[in-house]
């Protein structure tokens, strides 16, 4: 059965032929990210402490002791995280670097194929394809495979943890973002999910495994508390190289401390009016509620907090993934050009012009993540007051063009004129959510 799905056919319909035409070189493009791209390596180097702090553990040798005077990639891991990668030093540096790297692209790919379940989706689907192309040709699972770090399985954790919150898995679903904040709590702003969703247990396991990991760890440790001492105050610092958010490349670039801390507040605002709009007029929506949130919670924290790099962009993979719903935020152009600035594997270091060129490289990631956050703002004001205007508050903030006919028809015996879909226009609501069937099942995808 299998087999004769590989056929050869000719495509019938227009899905059917990009399916067709992208399935092969999805394929061609993850074996080559994988075994040609990630094997040969790069200068930048994430395996390597990683592999020695490990070794070094199981040895009963001190681990905390990078000097963070150099710009190499160091070993940040607290003790349960060093519990947790520790077999990896079992073998010898290389093999356990294959191992590692085919280890991520598995859970990378776990992880989408959950996406797509996650959206009501299946490997049949025109989304299938685009979805792995678009995720293996991009700068986040690339430099993620190529650097060999951990930021795969953090992704599965964090897809695996979105699943089961919303199957009211709670205890499950803990578990699932417990086990990453054991190694770095990257996904700590998704926290906010289960306290404003009143799931509790998701905080037993969530605070209790990487609590228990490190209770374990922290005896078999040579040198636990130079965590403390050494590693964790830098981990509380702003640095200027390799940090993409506000303060690292305001630092970077010499900005004063005021406009660094003024540019802060002014995208906390946008950020928290936000959060407010999506809890007050969509938390009822459950999925779009919890994939919009997440990819706002954790755009602000890349973008806010003291350390943001572009291939912590994977972890917005659920909100981008979001287009396919009828009231997505992320269905206007200005919301793709800004993931093309995080996204996009392109390097714009130029020989002709080198200080335009430089400028553009290191502020591409800043400035999509935030362009992206003034996007979800925008169509989310930009919703509100359509709806406050037309006095349809009551059924939520989706624009007119997504209401049910009768709906429709109330609105418009108020004399306001219903809102024209645009770019800028995006759905909402409870009432929008029970009546309307699932988004993603909704969207054709026939010619």
């Amino acid at each position: 059965m299998f087999l004769r799905r590989l056929e050869p056919r000719t495509g019938r319909t227009a899905t059917e032929v990009i399916s067709f035409a992208l399935w092969p070189i999805a394929i061609m493009t993850v074996l080559h990210r994988v075994f040609v791209k990630a094997v040969n390596g790069y200068i930048t180097d994430d395996f390597r402490p990683v592999y020695n702090a490990a070794l070094a553990f199981l040895n009963g040798r001190p681990v905390y002791t990078a000097n963070f005077d150099w710009v190499d990639p160091h070993y940040l891991y607290p003790p349960s995280g060093t519990l947790l990668m520790a077999p990896i030093a079992v073998i010898d540096p290389e093999r356990s670097r294959w191992l590692f790297i085919l280890a991520n692209a598995i859970a990378i790919l776990i992880a989408l194929y959950l996406l797509l379940r996650m959206f009501g989706l299946g490997l049949d689907s025109i989304a299938a394809p685009i979805l792995l192309l678009g995720t293996f040709s991009s700068e986040t699972v690339t430099n993620t495979l190529v650097f060999t770090n951990i930021n795969g399985l953090v992704l599965l954790g964090e897809i695996g943890f979105l699943v089961l919150l919303m199957k009211r898995k709670d205890l499950w679903s803990g578990a699932a973002i417990g086990l990453t904040f054991a190694v770095k709590p990257i996904l700590a702003p998704l926290m906010l999910l289960p306290l404003v969703r009143g799931q509790w247990k998701v905080f037993v396991t969530a605070i209790g495994i990487p609590v228990i990991l490190t209770a374990v760890a922290w005896p078999l440790s040579a040198d636990p508390m130079d965590f403390v001492r050494h590693t964790l105050p830098y981990l509380m610092e702003s640095r200027d190289y390799f940090n993409s958010s506000i303060v690292g490349n305001g630092k970077y670039y010499g900005l004063p401390t005021a406009m660094i801390w003024g540019l802060r507040g002014a995208f906390a605002a946008m950020v928290l009016a936000s959060l407010w709009l999506l809890y007050r007029y969509y938390r009822h929506d459950e999925l779009f509620f919890v994939v919009t949130t997440s990819g706002v919670l954790l755009t602000a924290s890349f973008l806010l907090l003291s350390l943001g790099q572009m291939y912590y962009s994977m972890m917005l993979f659920p909100l981008l993934m979001s287009v396919v719903l009828k009231n997505s935020v992320m269905r206007n152009w200005p919301a793709w050009l800004a993931v093309y600035g995080f996204m996009s594997y392109d390097s714009w270091l130029s020989n002709r012009f080198p200080e335009a060129g430089r400028t553009a490289e290191y502020m591409k990631t800043t400035l999509g993540w935030s362009l992206l956050l003034l996007v979800i703002f925008g169509v989310l004001g930009v919703r509100y007051v359509l709806a406050r205007r037309e006095g349809r508050l009551d059924q939520g903030i989706d624009p007119a063009f997504l209401l049910e006919p009768n709906e429709k028809h109330r609105t418009s015996e108020t004399g306001e004129q219903p809102a024209a879909e645009s770019a800028g226009d995006q759905p909402s609501s409870k009432a929008s959510s029970e009546k309307q069937p699932s988004a993603a099942k909704s969207i054709s995808v026939e010619p």
